[in-house]
């Protein structure tokens, strides 16, 4: 192919490099994107979407397992090989949106090829020698596996190889008890496995602590085993019987292992120290325009060291679309950042914990609940396990976390709050369609008004002397 050059190379063709490269070259930007994996990158073929696919599958599984009043539960027939179809069928239909096809049809260069860097403005893939104003690394990160005895002879599956698997675990052990851990468990047990979760500090542990409380419970109840507070120090066995021992000397035996403990950047041999670029474990050093120390070269999505979702890469991509493309200044600011675990009842926070607002603001803090056995809605549909809870500085949401029904959905109302510096009026006054289990944001928000209106002795005088000397 020989010596190209372009306005923007991106490297990564995951959301976050692809929707740079959309953006940049339908505003007329030459670009070239450099893949060597699968385009899509991890959420298409290996995280998001085929986990929200198995997920909706179980969650089908558990309705027929469970009934309503009045309509009798049965037990689900579930075709695993036929499930997986399904999983494939959803990666398909999304494909041709993220497709080398497509990019190339939009004017982007595509060249399928591992990017090392050769200099400061260069970049050497496959035969192709390119030379670009500006580069945007978006490689994405890989699952983290620690360096257990054993590991390298005990077979195991991480998220880009279990959703491959046609035969039904008879037992699934998972090492990590994070989103993903928590996620591939209840699904693969509502679609008839056994599972066993071993964390070693606590089960979504990451999260406001009453929040994920009431997930474990309901994992618990729907019988997953969870073991928390312990490391694992060895794995043993083969195909089918693998065992694991913990750090007290207790023994666990399952038929496959998860390996869910985490994900690492994705930067290995691409020569970074060629082109100047600081990075660490963590990912590439950037400042908050996502600039790396050589002034051309940007990171975006996990390549960033920041959150690891797909809805970063792609809020990333915007922030550099805007720098490198039109030229103007844009910042990424993380305080209205939302992150969702897509379990039943699901669970969702934006902004600060209450433990970490009670850290940054003290006594300035008031904490809203809003219970979702109070919701109309909640109560028809017979799903009222849940609550919301909002951090309230002078007047203003800083931070949001909700366990319950559509807890996904309902996070990104208190997106918007905190981005746009809403004042809680807003959200009071807000008319709620009705019945919505979105009339839950508007009760906590009305929550903090009540104690104003309702216990306010000088209000109650003022509204005596209207109501008998008013006409």
């Amino acid at each position: 192919m020989g010596r190209i050059e372009t306005d923007i190379c991106v490297i990564g063709a995951g959301s976050g490099g692809l929707s740079v490269a959309a953006g940049a070259v339908q505003m007329g930007a030459r670009v070239v994107l450099v893949e060597a994996g699968e385009m899509g990158g991890d959420c298409l073929n290996a995280g998001c979407v085929p986990s929200k696919a198995l997920i909706a599958a179980a969650k089908a599984a558990e309705a027929q397992r469970r009934g309503f009043r009045g309509i009798a539960g049965v037990a689900p027939a579930v075709d695993f090989g036929a499930v997986k179809d399904h999983v494939r069928a959803v990666i398909a239909a999304i494909a041709p949106v993220d497709s080398q096809e497509r990019f190339e049809g939009l004017g982007c260069t595509v060249i399928r090829a591992f990017a090392r860097f050769t200099g400061p403005r260069e970049v050497q893939a496959g035969d192709a020698t390119i030379r670009a104003r500006r580069f945007v690394i978006a490689t994405g990160s890989r699952p983290f596996v620690p360096q257990v005895q054993g590991i390298d002879t005990v077979p195991y599956l991480t998220n880009e190889t279990i959703f491959d698997l046609r035969e039904r675990p008879g037992h699934l052990v998972i090492v990590g008890g994070g989103p993903i851990g928590v996620e591939m468990a209840q699904a693969h047990r509502r679609l008839g496995c056994e599972v066993t979760v071993i964390e070693a500090a606590h089960v979504l542990g990451r999260e406001d602590p009453e929040l994920a409380a009431v997930v474990v419970q309901a994992l618990r109840h729907e019988g997953i085993a969870l073991v928390e507070g312990q490391p694992v120090v060895r794995l043993a066995g083969e195909e089918g019987a693998v065992e694991v021992t913990l750090g007290n000397g207790q023994q666990l035996r399952g038929t496959h292992l998860l390996m869910a403990v985490g994900r690492r950047v994705a930067l290995d041999g691409m020569n970074l120290e060629a082109a100047g670029i600081a990075y660490t474990p963590r990912g590439v050093t950037v400042d908050a325009r996502l600039r790396s120390t050589n002034r051309r070269v940007y990171a975006v999505g996990d390549a960033a060291g920041g959150p690891q979702f797909t809805h970063v890469a792609g809020w990333h991509a915007g922030i550099v679309i805007r720098q490198a493309v039109l030229g103007l200044p844009a910042r990424a600011d993380p305080r209205a950042i939302p992150r969702a675990t897509y379990t039943d009842p699901e669970l969702a926070q934006v902004g600060l914990t209450e433990a970490e607002a009670r850290a940054a603001h003290g006594d300035a803090l008031t904490v809203l609940r809003a219970s979702f056995a109070h919701n109309d809605r909640a109560q028809a549909e017979g799903r009222t396990t849940g609550l919301l809870k909002v951090m309230v500085v002078k007047g203003r949401p800083v931070g949001a976390g909700i366990v319950g029904p559509q807890a996904g959905e309902l996070i990104g109302l208190w997106a918007l709050a905190i981005s746009a510096r809403l004042k809680l009026s807003a959200i009071a006054g807000m008319i709620a369609p009705y019945p919505t289990l979105g009339e839950v944001s508007k009760r906590a928000a009305g929550a903090y008004f009540s104690p104003k209106l309702f216990e306010n002795l000088g209000l109650k005088r003022v509204v005596g002397f209207i109501q008998r000397w008013v006409p």
